[in-house]
Formats: C-alpha cells, sequence, structure tokens
C-alpha cells in the first residue's frame, strides 16, 4: 500500500482538498484510490441491478485495508451475478457470499477495521460471525439508520446514488455488475 498525502491550498471559491492514495496491485494491473476530506473516496463503485445502477463511495481512511480487499475483488470480478442473499426490510441488504445462503466468501478474512462511521441509510459495512475478525467479502447496505451497530462492524462505504433503489432489492436479486468508475 502506497500513501500520499497532498494538501491544496484555496480561495473563497475553492475547498481544501487532502489526497490519500491507496494502490492495489493485481497482477500488472495497479489502481489508486483516492479520498478527499470528508473521507469518501473520489472514485466511485457502481452495483447494476436490475432496477438500476447504486452508487457508492469508500470511506478509504477509515477502513483502508476493508477498501483494499474490495478493489481487489471488485476488480477481479468476483461480486458479478452474486445475489443479495438477505434481505430484511428496514434493515439490511446483504450480498457477496458466493454460495448464496450466508456461509460462503473468497477465503480470505479481514481484520476488522472497527471506526466511528455511522450506520445510517446507504451505509455499506462488512458482514461477520461473532468472531470481530471473520469479515471476509460478504457486505451489508442498510436500508435506514442501524445506530446499534455502530461500532461493531467495519464500515467503509456510503450509497450517493440510487439510494431509492436500494429499498427495492429483493432476496434473490442478482448484482449483475460490480465496477469501479472514475
Amino acid at each position: 500500500m502506497s500513501l500520499c498525502l497532498i494538501f491544496i491550498g484555496c480561495n473563497s471559491n475553492q475547498t481544501k482538498e487532502i489526497e490519500k492514495t491507496v494502490t492495489v496491485n493485481k497482477g500488472e494491473k495497479k489502481m489508486t484510490l483516492s479520498a478527499d476530506v470528508d473521507g469518501l473516496s473520489k472514485e466511485k463503485v457502481q452495483i447494476e441491478t436490475k432496477y438500476g445502477n447504486i452508487i457508492y463511495k469508500f470511506y478509504s481512511d477509515d477502513a483502508p485495508n476493508t477498501t483494499k480487499r474490495m478493489m481487489e475483488l471488485i476488480s477481479s470480478k468476483f461480486y458479478d451475478g452474486l445475489t443479495f442473499h438477505r434481505v430484511i426490510p428496514g434493515f439490511v441488504a446483504q450480498g457477496g457470499d458466493p454460495l448464496g445462503n450466508g456461509t460462503g466468501g473468497s477465503g480470505q478474512k479481514q481484520k476488522a477495521e472497527f471506526n466511528s462511521r455511522k450506520h445510517l441509510n446507504g451505509t455499506l459495512a462488512m458482514a461477520r460471525s461473532s468472531d470481530p475478525n471473520s469479515a471476509d467479502s460478504q457486505f451489508y447496505i442498510c436500508l435506514g439508520a442501524q445506530p446499534h451497530l455502530n461500532n461493531q462492524y467495519t464500515v467503509f462505504g456510503q450509497v450517493i446514488e440510487g439510494l431509492d433503489l436500494i429499498s427495492k432489492i429483493q432476496v434473490g436479486d442478482k448484482m449483475i455488475s460490480v465496477k469501479i468508475i472514475e
């Protein structure tokens, strides 16, 4: 992982920007993710569903290792065609299990990166078992604020477009494709 901080001066018409980059090596391919002052990445991730596209940004400052792993999985097309296997209206829509039943993963568990980000409507976080360091590839999208989950799961992103679509997700709906867009 390489880190780079850049401070750009600003005047009344500009906002101060802090940039942090995380580089993911995938064979010969390198991907870089930058974050601005609010902690959300500049790059976007698009989850294509039958209802339309859900777009989110990473909290790469708060969950750098999770962000890196998610980028690896996305770039390898791991999530393409997987389903949302658990949907509880008003709570969460969960996906990322290649078995489709909540027991599968990519085979690479991640150390928890609990942070101060809140579970709000459209927040993305890593699903896990009772072991805090058991998160793998499964993630959930909050379907409303879930303050009882705060500080217990790795929050890694926030939906910025398509928030109205997340409440339409049903059990068995596919993630047609998941890709990083810039």
